[in-house]
């Protein structure tokens, strides 16, 4: 979509570490041994989580800014959920490597804010670009802190598999163009989980 057609997926992107706490992203964690020279920051960007995610699993951390060697932390585990995310990003990879287009850099802060989007309509039972908890989608990205020129959101639910929901966003005009868009170099994507099993997801896409 171009023009007015597609305002309803754009929107501005920025990464900022929110304070609330984050059920899913902390299901399984494993433990972190506080190295000399780490900061709780290096610690998140190594592990691609947010800061928000590891405090709420160490309440005992009452200064983000002051860690200490030798002292074990807990890190939310996201292995399983990025082995989703990582193969919908290859396969748009792949889609636009077919149609002569660039491909898109992962960029972890964009999917951790597409997982907050996909867990979000999970937790409120909704399916709408537009969020109950973060508003419209330039409100709730522009929140998280990431620069952008363009930007552009796909959403979907019930379908099992990475396979299944790019087949899903490519037989739709509206998201096949979002895959498609030459002006973006950069995309997220964020699965959630609902109680009955069934996935929900969120591609986003920036252009710098």
């Amino acid at each position: 979509m171009k023009n007015k057609k597609f305002k309803k997926f754009l929107f501005s992107t920025i990464f900022l570490f929110l304070t609330g706490s984050v059920n899913v992203l902390a299901q399984e964690t494993f433990n972190y041994v506080v190295k000399s020279g780490d900061s709780l920051w290096k610690i998140c960007v190594k592990y691609e989580v947010g800061i928000s995610e590891v405090l709420s699993l160490n309440p005992n951390i009452t200064n983000p800014n002051m860690i200490y060697p030798n002292t074990t932390i807990k890190i939310p585990n996201l292995s399983e959920v990025k082995k989703l995310e990582n193969e919908v990003i290859r396969l748009v990879n792949v889609e636009r490597s077919k149609a002569g287009l660039g491909q898109l850099k992962a960029n972890w802060q964009l999917s951790r804010v597409a997982r907050y989007k996909s867990q979000d309509m999970v937790n409120k039972r909704y399916f709408s670009h537009t969020s109950p908890t973060y508003g419209s989608p330039f409100d709730m990205i522009r929140n998280f802190g990431i620069n952008y020129r363009s930007a552009g959101e796909n959403i979907a639910y019930g379908q099992n598999s990475p396979s299944e929901v790019m087949k899903s966003w490519m037989n739709s005009p509206g998201h096949r163009q979002n895959i498609l868009n030459s002006t973006y170099t950069e995309i997220g994507v964020g699965v959630a989980k609902a109680s009955n099993g069934q996935l929900y997801w969120t591609q986003m896409f920036i252009g710098r």
